[in-house]
């Protein structure tokens, strides 16, 4: 009878695209033991990109263990799932390669795919991160240096629960598992405990905290067209302009703006001014939060772009790496330019509170990320202009969603 896996996956890169690496664990489906594990630094890549590297290292791990095997594949990457089982296009030219070759590793009818939440693809991040720490030092992530607590990832999937921890040999693909003398010392020592989450130290210092400040309403917003960075670029309406008064009697009610930042966008601009001027405030232009480029579809209402472009928009509903009719920017694009905009921010504003005056697709991406949620999730936020949100980010990685689409103080 064919030996059954786990596969469990990740990649991560630091900028998107910047340094970057991935890990995967193949696991035994029966026992729960960990079989396998694998991490590699890669330089600058993209988040997708290692994502993908990671799932094919991880498929060749279980191949080298038992290529008669059938593997379910478990990621927290939406796209990767979604894409290799067949539902989306693969259409970025980094990722196609890749993704034929892991389709490759295995038959098709031998491998299965599902999405899990971060929090449950926690063995394959810790070694991705551990694969990027060793980058950094200019070294390579060995399996000596493993940290991954094997014990609680077998737990965590409700496979151990009334058996005593396994002590089985760690290896990686690369290495055999006889002549290991690294995966010999990791059977044997001792696995240190996670330190992230509420059983670490609380005391981690103030958090970064931005809170999400959305435009007042143009002559666009009730029409409910789209307006992005490469349209005519309008202005407040007079309800627009008052939104944006009493938003900015509401934070200086909240006393804890520290700085200001807006789109380089006109509405953005205004509304940050009103802000400034009641908080006696300047005002910074960030251009890393400016709102997605819509292409053709600028100015256009949901209906007249389905009536026009009806595929491009059945395409770019399903998948967050298409691109508006006539060019723009895709979801997946915007995503990569928040996420390293908020991580330059988060650097430089660590321990502060600062107001980002910004539109509906950066705020709901910065929640997005902030709950590890996939991209179909924008789909399913409603933000209103002058709308208040805010996120917390902690000295250990994590990000704390505190507030999101607060409009109590446009209430007369």
């Amino acid at each position: 009878m064919a030996r059954e896996f786990i596969v469990e996956a990740d990649g991560g890169s630091r900028g998107n695209p910047g340094p970057a690496g991935y890990g995967a664990v193949v696991v035994d489906a029966a026992t729960g033991e960990t079989l396998t594990e694998a991490a590699e630094y890669l330089g600058v890549v993209s988040n997708n990109v290692a994502e993908y590297r990671g799932l094919l290292a991880g498929l060749r791990a279980a191949h080298d263990l038992d290529p008669t095997a059938t593997v379910h594949v478990r990621m927290d990457s939406k796209l990767v799932v979604e894409q290799m089982s067949g539902r989306w296009k693969i259409k970025h030219p980094d990722m196609k390669p890749l993704a034929t070759e892991a389709g490759r590793v295995f038959p098709a009818d031998r491998v299965t795919y599902e999405w899990i939440p971060r929090a449950e693809n926690k063995h394959a991040d810790r070694l991705a991160n551990e694969a990027m720490d060793a980058g950094k030092r200019g070294e390579q992530w060995s399996a000596a240096a493993s940290t991954a607590d094997l014990a609680a990832s077998r737990k965590g999937r409700g496979e151990l629960r009334d058996q005593p921890p396994r002590t089985g040999t760690v290896t990686t693909a690369e290495t055999p598992r006889a002549d290991s003398r690294a995966a010999r010392n990791v059977a044997t020592a001792p696995v240190p405990k996670p330190t992230v989450g509420w059983a670490s130290s609380p005391d981690m210092g103030a958090p970064a905290t931005f809170v999400l400040l959305r435009h007042g309403e143009t002559p666009l917003t009730p029409q409910k067209r789209f307006s992005g960075s490469g349209g005519t670029d309008p202005e407040l309406s007079p309800v627009g302009l008052e939104q944006a008064q009493r938003a900015a009697e509401a934070l200086a009610r909240r006393g804890t703006i520290e700085t200001i930042l807006a789109s380089p966008l006109t509405r953005t601009r205004q509304t940050a001014a009103a802000v400034a001027e009641r908080l006696g405030l300047g005002v910074t232009i960030e251009e890393g939060i400016k709102e997605t480029d819509f292409g053709a579809w600028e100015g256009l209402t949901f209906g007249e772009v389905r009536e026009r472009h009806p595929d491009d928009l059945t395409t770019w509903l399903a998948d967050p790496s298409a691109h508006p009719t006539g060019g723009g920017e895709s979801f997946a694009e915007t995503a990569a330019r928040i996420a390293a905009t908020r991580d330059k921010l988060i650097a430089a504003y660590a321990g502060r509170t600062v107001l980002l005056v910004t539109h509906v697709t950066p705020i709901k991406t910065f929640v997005q990320l902030a709950l590890g949620a996939p991209l179909q999730s924008l789909f399913r936020m409603e933000l209103s202009a002058a709308s208040l949100s805010a996120v917390a980010y902690y000295a250990d990685g994590n990000a704390s969603v505190r507030l999101f689409n607060d409009t109590s103080h446009l209430r007369p």
